[in-house]
C-alpha cells in the first residue's frame, strides 16, 4: 500500500520543507524515527506523521530524545544502556520526560505499543511502561496483561488518562458503519494496526467474544504503524474504515469519529523500584496541579483517575 512506502531523507526533507542536513540532525537528536538499509536511512510515512503530531502539541517544550528498545523476546534487540526510558506513544508522555528534565533527571522515550511496553518492562529494557490493553474474558484493563507479560513481578499499576475508541469514517460515514458487525460488510475495507497495539488486541478480542471471523473483514491482514497514518490513509479514501482514538480525528481533516469503547491508560512500574528518585519525581509531577493543568489545555483525555494507584500485582 502506498502509506507504507520507504522515504528517503530526501523525501523527507521535502515534506517538511527543511534542508536533508535538519532532517540528519533530527535523527541524531532522537526526534525522528528512522532505520538503515545497508548504508542508506529510509523512514516510514508514519514516522514523519508522528513526528508533526508531536511538533503540533509541544511546541512550549524543548524536544525530547527518544531511544529504540524493542524486546529480545520478539526480534533479538535489547537496549544495553541504563537510562531511564519511559516507554509508550501517547504525547503525555513527552509532557512528562519534559517535566523531569526540569527537574534533573534525562528521561528518554521509547515510542513502542503496549505489548512491547510491558515485555520491555520485564526484561528491564525500560522502567516505565505504559499500557491500554483490554481483556476480552474480565472485561478488565491492563491488569491481566501486567499479570501474564511481567510473571512473578510485583507491579504497580498507576492511571494516566481515559481515552476513547472508536472507528475512524469520512466525513458524512458513507458507508454507514456504526458496530463491530459492519466491519463484515462486503463493500467495507478495513485498515488495521499492528500486532500488540492496543488498538488491534481490542479489535481481535471483539471479535472472538462476537465470532466473528477475521478472515470476513476485507484489509484486515492490512496493517499501519499509528494512529495519526492510519487516520490519515482512511480520511484520503485508501480505506473506509480504522479503530483508533478519538483526538487524532482533531489533527485530521475530512474525517468522523464513531466512539465505541472508553479506554484506560495506564503506567505501569515495578514495585522493587518505585524509591528510585526518578520514580519518586515522576509520580510527584503525576499529582501536582501544574501538569494536570498543563495537560488540560492540550489534550481532550479525561484525567479523573490522573496518578491514581489502580492496582497492586
Amino acid at each position: 500500500m502506498e502509506q507504507k512506502r520507504a522515504l528517503s531523507a530526501v523525501d523527507v526533507a521535502q515534506l517538511l520543507h527543511v534542508s536533508k542536513n535538519t532532517v540528519y540532525e533530527m535523527i541524531r537528536r532522537g526526534e525522528i524515527n528512522s532505520y538503515r538499509v545497508g548504508r542508506k536511512i529510509r523512514f516510514m510515512q508514519e514516522d514523519v506523521d508522528d513526528y508533526i503530531a508531536r511538533s503540533r502539541h509541544e511546541k512550549q517544550f524543548s524536544p525530547v530524545s527518544s531511544v529504540s528498545v524493542q524486546s529480545s523476546l520478539l526480534n533479538g534487540a535489547v537496549h544495553q544502556g541504563r537510562e531511564f526510558i519511559l516507554s509508550g506513544q501517547d504525547v503525555i508522555l513527552d509532557i512528562l520526560s519534559n517535566y523531569l528534565r526540569q527537574y534533573g533527571y534525562q528521561a528518554l522515550r521509547a515510542y513502542v505499543g503496549s505489548f512491547e511496553s510491558l515485555l520491555s518492562l520485564y526484561q528491564d529494557n525500560v522502567q516505565a511502561a505504559t499500557s491500554h490493553l483490554w481483556d476480552g474474558d474480565s472485561g478488565e484493563y491492563n491488569t491481566p496483561y501486567v499479570r501474564r507479560l511481567l510473571p512473578g513481578t510485583h507491579a504497580v499499576i498507576i492511571n494516566l488518562s481515559y481515552r476513547m475508541q472508536g472507528f475512524y469514517v469520512q466525513k458524512g460515514n458513507p458507508k454507514k458503519i456504526v458496530s463491530w458487525q459492519d466491519l463484515t460488510k462486503e463493500d467495507v475495507r478495513f485498515l488495521n494496526r499492528r500486532k500488540g497495539s492496543g488498538s488491534r488486541i481490542l479489535l481481535d478480542e471483539k471479535l472472538m467474544k462476537l465470532k466473528i471471523n477475521p478472515k470476513e473483514i476485507v484489509g484486515y491482514t492490512d496493517e499501519i504503524g499509528s494512529h495519526l497514518t492510519l487516520a490519515n490513509a482512511v480520511a484520503r479514501g485508501e480505506a473506509d474504515v480504522g479503530l483508533g482514538t478519538e483526538r487524532v480525528t482533531r489533527q485530521v481533516d475530512n474525517l468522523e469519529f464513531i466512539p465505541l469503547q472508553e479506554e484506560r491508560y495506564d503506567l505501569i512500574l515495578k514495585k522493587d523500584a518505585m524509591e528510585q528518585p526518578e520514580i519518586r519525581t515522576m509520580l510527584q509531577v503525576l499529582n501536582s496541579s501544574e501538569f494536570r493543568m498543563e495537560l488540560a489545555g492540550i489534550s481532550g483525555n479525561d484525567y479523573r483517575d490522573l496518578g491514581r494507584i489502580m492496582a497492586e500485582v
